[in-house]
């Protein structure tokens, strides 16, 4: 769920990461809806933009281990638990594995991702980027259910857990039949970044905004490669 305007937000990622690495070095010695809301009422349109099938999800896996992260970050590396989460959810693995390709603009470490949370308190948490309220409002009567918000950054597994069945909800308020040139994975693309509000004026044909069509175009960009990495 894209937070703000990514030019800003690099620099700010960079001061927050200078910080975290003086501090680490101090003290060892060296050594991570609500979403981000997108005027549906703004010119730009999503006419042009290449199609993206709706794909079902494919079948089960066997439980996930706990992921912790490792430093390098790619999303190919976790095809088995979006194809896993993606099956128990009911959604379009290709669409959870290019969801997470187009969160992946930011250092996904937990140290950063709290200093940053630090500094802007409604920051998003986890490789999925997810807000503290869509995780609250997700999570009851699921297999995570006991879990918090706050152990995002530190499973990346419960991260594409998380956004598996957030995009579910959003699934489960999409009309039958949108008037939007738009399909079902596209629509829940944009729900998951701009909120289910904004996902169903444009499932009513609002004109989407700059923000939300650059949402749109990269994950037109990333959705072969998302689809070879869950295959």
């Amino acid at each position: 769920m894209s937070e703000e305007h990514k030019g800003s937000r690099w620099g700010r990622w960079l001061v927050i990461g200078v910080l975290v690495a003086a501090g680490w070095g101090i003290v060892r010695g060296g050594g991570h809806d609500t979403a981000a809301s997108s005027s549906p009422s703004a010119s730009a349109t999503a006419g042009g933009a290449a199609a993206i099938p709706s794909g079902a999800p494919s079948a089960g896996a066997p439980s996930a281990a706990p992921s912790k992260p490792s430093g390098r970050y790619d999303p190919a590396d976790y095809a088995a638990p979006v194809r896993q989460y993606a099956a128990e959810a009911g959604v379009d693995p290709q669409l959870l594995m290019a969801i997470l390709y187009n969160e992946s603009y930011k250092p996904h470490d937990p140290d950063l991702e709290r200093a940053w949370q630090r500094n802007k308190p409604d920051a998003s948490f986890g490789i999925a980027n997810m807000h503290r309220a869509a995780f609250d409002d997700t999570k009851p009567g699921r297999p995570f259910a006991s879990r918090q918000w706050e152990e995002l950054p530190d499973d990346r597994n419960l991260a594409i857990q998380a956004a598996a069945w957030h995009l579910h909800d959003l699934s489960g308020q999409l009309p039958a039949r949108p008037s939007a040139p738009l399909n079902k994975n596209e629509l829940l693309a944009l729900g998951y970044n701009a909120g289910a509000g904004n996902m169903l004026a444009f499932a009513r044909g609002v004109k989407i905004g700059p923000q939300a069509q650059s949402y749109l175009d990269r994950l037109h960009d990333n959705w072969t490669k998302s689809g070879e990495a869950v295959k």
